[in-house]
């Protein structure tokens, strides 16, 4: 007996993710609706790209299905707009008409998948499903660089200096005549930065430091 795919919205430990739906018919909101609702997913539905922006954005996993012909805004415009506000969700875009040209732009900008009408629905499916792992990876991310970022803020600007420093690859005796200061300093230095970020390892600061794009350019 074969065991049954895990479906977009099955992930007991996170809130459930949802699907925003934009299009101005009807029986696709309603269609697409049922679909995601089959797999357990939650679903909101806008008849235009205005009526979503008006709408406060729930803080979990999520992901757009747009149509690219709207009334009023077109759905590229829309993805253009919601850059432009630094709201970073998937985007599966719909459209009834093949138009490869349209569907390069968007995939270019940042689409998950550019799904001609009609198409079947395990490749809804499929899009969904990609969309919001992208997104609920993004967000993990963000988490983890907001962590960090509050971890940085608590060190003083010399440990700031050595952790630039230490980024670059430069061992003590390095550190130490780049700051003018003694080994012995950098390293107590180094042990206060370790211990403030609560790393265990080089390996682990260097990514921290990657992470939170701190460097110390070459003179």
């Amino acid at each position: 007996m074969t065991s049954r795919p895990t479906s977009p919205g099955e992930h007991a430990s996170d809130e459930k993710p949802v699907v925003f739906i934009i299009d101005d018919d009807e029986s696709m909101r309603r269609g697409l609706t049922n679909l995601f609702e089959s797999v357990g997913l939650r679903v909101e539905v806008f008849g235009s790209a205005s009526e979503l922006l008006q709408r406060k954005l729930p803080d979990v996993a999520s992901c757009l299905v747009l149509d690219i012909r709207l009334p009023g805004m077109s759905g590229l415009d829309f993805q253009s707009q919601l850059d432009k506000a630094s709201i970073r969700i998937p985007v599966i875009f719909m459209t009834g008409y093949g138009d490869i040209p349209m569907s390069v732009k968007a995939m270019k900008a940042g689409a998950v998948d550019f799904l001609t009408k009609p198409f079947r629905h395990q490749e809804m499916l499929d899009a969904v499903t990609t969309a919001i792992e992208r997104d609920r990876k993004r967000r993990k991310d963000e988490k983890i660089a907001a962590s960090l970022q509050a971890l940085f803020a608590t060190l003083t600007p010399r440990e700031r200096e050595v952790l630039a420093l230490v980024s670059r690859g430069l061992m003590n005796k390095q550190i130490a005549a780049d700051l003018g200061i003694a080994q012995i300093t950098v390293k107590i230095h180094r042990g206060r930065v370790m211990k403030k970020m609560g790393m265990r390892s080089l390996a682990d600061l260097l990514r921290a430091a990657e992470i939170l794009g701190i460097h110390r350019a070459e003179p």
